[in-house]
């Protein structure tokens, strides 16, 4: 298992692009939303995961480390299935608790632009995540393929407790509700397709979404990538 904590996501948002033509009030708002993330420190992001092996062959109904996940999705269609790798992501309460704290002040433009702030903060705690989980899986001699997230299609999300607990998620602070919500709420999950021999996916989980093509997130995950 794998764990990670005291990321330093906030100097790579530092560098990032605003998406869309970014407006001044936006600017402002974003770099005001920076300093308070940093000066307040509100971001304590970590992740943990697990490579879990496989219990008996691959079926749509997939069995690991005593949990069950119906993920169909996660069959590939050569190669070899072996293990599926769980991860959890967090930026800890401080940033959500913040966001409130200045809806209740009246300040819902900053509100706003730290919340958007977490969730691209966010994501990049998910990029480093996979980063290390491919790294893993490499020293293996293993390939890795997929993304699914609980409430995906192809992934229910009564799974996200079978994911969360594969993945270790208690011991860097998430917990999950009755209404399958995760806390902290700038929390996220993943489980990916670890094998032999994996192709790679010819579907993403932003796929069904109707905000993919306008996604700042998403696009500039497509220019990270692109750039690599």
């Amino acid at each position: 298992m794998g764990v990670a904590r005291g990321l330093d996501v906030l100097r790579h948002a530092r560098t990032a692009p605003l998406s869309g033509r970014p407006s001044p009030a936006r600017t402002r708002l974003r770099a005001q939303a920076l300093a308070m993330a940093r000066d307040d420190s509100l971001v304590q992001a970590a992740y943990s995961y697990q490579i879990v092996p496989l219990e008996g062959a691959p079926a749509p109904v997939l069995r690991a480390g005593g949990e069950a996940l119906e993920a169909p999705w996660l069959l590939p269609t050569c190669g070899e299935l072996t293990a599926l790798a769980c991860g959890a992501c967090t930026l800890g309460p401080g940033l959500e608790r913040r966001v409130s704290e200045l809806f209740a002040q009246h300040r819902a433009s900053l509100a706003m632009a730290l919340n958007e702030l977490g969730n691209e903060l966010l994501f990049e705690v998910g990029r480093r995540a996979q980063d290390r989980m491919q790294a893993d899986a490499g020293r293996r001699a293993l390939t890795m393929s997929g993304e699914l997230r609980a409430g995906d299609p192809g992934l229910a999300l009564d799974a996200q407790g079978a994911v969360l607990r594969l993945a270790g998620a208690e011991r860097i602070g998430i917990s999950l509700g009755d209404s399958l919500l995760m806390h902290p709420l700038k929390s996220t999950s993943m489980v990916l397709g670890v094998g032999i021999d994996l192709p790679a996916s010819t579907w993403s989980r932003c796929d069904a979404c109707n905000s993919r093509d306008k996604c700042g997130v998403r696009s500039r995950a497509l220019a990270a990538a692109a750039a690599a």
